[in-house]
């Protein structure tokens, strides 16, 4: 662990600020404008933006390309102005009617093209953001029937895409967000070793790497922080989005350390004693507010999990490692797992 302490930057997404809706139910409160979202990220302790290519240009795919930089530039300016930075540009795959069938790994040609096409134009929007984070979600990449693609060829074809916007941007960097459901029953990258896995075959390892969401981690059956630990000694946890999840279920992303606040501190943990953060990258929030909160109080759970990210760091700085550390060689696991216990609860 550096001996010195980081001091960590903080990001989320527009949608984080939304309206209520869930799978099960419509809107049950009134929109935020874009402007008016920008200007809350200050307060809530936050100077990063999460963007999609669409948070940016708005129906982007009508958009021709002198329209499209245009609007970037605006976007540029408004969140230089509220001393923002754009931490990551994502284009929203999933969406279109046109990725039905999956974007990368559709079986249709046409609509291969059409991800490809739009990804690049998603790299225009960062470029004109001044950011190099390029995030592929590969939502659709996989299938409801095992039958309609040949799964080797589907990462093949997500590895030529790949290799195609390195080739498209020489300074971008793309970061792979790995899921393992939803909204496909089964996905192709479901976890961070299978990311890490395109990035070494991809034509510039270097410049590929991994963004870890906790509820994602979780929904695989697996602990966040190994995953986050793997790909750290990789050097390839460029971003995470933490969150947290109550069990196999949908992606609820709820308020950091919400479901499971020990999980949660081993999270802060290893990001800490590996010098995440050190070298530029975001502590990322990716949490949706409860659909019970009326809306003027509807960004809390952001400040919320920045709070407990903190409240959990200082819990890491303060851990005995000598007597854990004295645990470990007594072989006493009891002993150790109590003394965290009492550590967190403040004994």
């Amino acid at each position: 662990m550096s001996s010195s302490q980081t001091e960590y930057r903080f990001s989320f997404g527009p949608w984080n600020i939304h309206e209520g809706t869930d799978p099960f139910g419509p809107p049950v409160r009134e929109s935020y404008r874009f402007d008016e979202k920008v200007e809350l990220y200050r307060d809530l302790g936050f100077v990063g933006i999460q963007f999609h290519d669409d948070d940016v240009v708005p129906d982007i795919d009508e958009k021709n390309h002198t329209q499209l930089i245009s609007r970037a530039k605006e976007v540029k300016a408004q969140i230089d102005n509220h001393g923002l930075i754009a931490e990551v540009v994502a284009p929203r795959l999933w969406e279109s009617p046109l990725t039905i069938d999956g974007a990368f790994t559709s079986n249709s040609e046409n609509e291969r093209q059409y991800a490809i096409e739009r990804s690049k134009r998603c790299i225009d929007v960062a470029n004109e953001l001044d950011c190099r984070n390029f995030v592929l979600w590969l939502a659709r990449e996989g299938t409801y029937i095992r039958e309609t693609k040949n799964s080797s060829e589907a990462v093949r074809q997500i590895l030529d895409a790949i290799n195609v916007l390195l080739d498209y941007d020489p300074n971008i960097r793309i970061l792979i967000e790995p899921k393992p459901n939803e909204p496909m029953d089964i996905a192709y990258i479901p976890t961070i070793g299978h990311a890490i896995g395109l990035a070494y075959a991809s034509d510039d390892p270097d410049r590929v790497g991994g963004l870890i969401e906790s509820a994602h981690a979780i929904l695989a059956g697996l602990e966040p922080s190994d995953e986050m630990g793997y790909a750290l000694q990789h050097k390839k946890l460029w971003s995470v989005h933490l969150n947290d999840q109550n069990g196999l279920k949908f992606d609820q992303d709820k308020a950091f350390g919400s479901a499971n606040l020990r999980r949660a501190f081993n999270q802060v943990r290893v990001l800490e004693e590996n010098d995440y953060g050190s070298n530029g990258e975001f502590v990322g929030l990716d949490v949706k507010v409860m659909r019970t909160q009326p809306r003027e109080i509807s960004t809390k759970h952001l400040l919320h999990s920045r709070r407990t990210f903190l409240n959990l760091l200082d819990k890491v700085r303060s851990l005995d490692r000598k007597v854990e550390q004295e645990f470990i060689t007594a072989r006493d696991y009891e002993g150790l797992d109590y003394y965290i216990l009492e550590h967190l609860l403040g004994k």
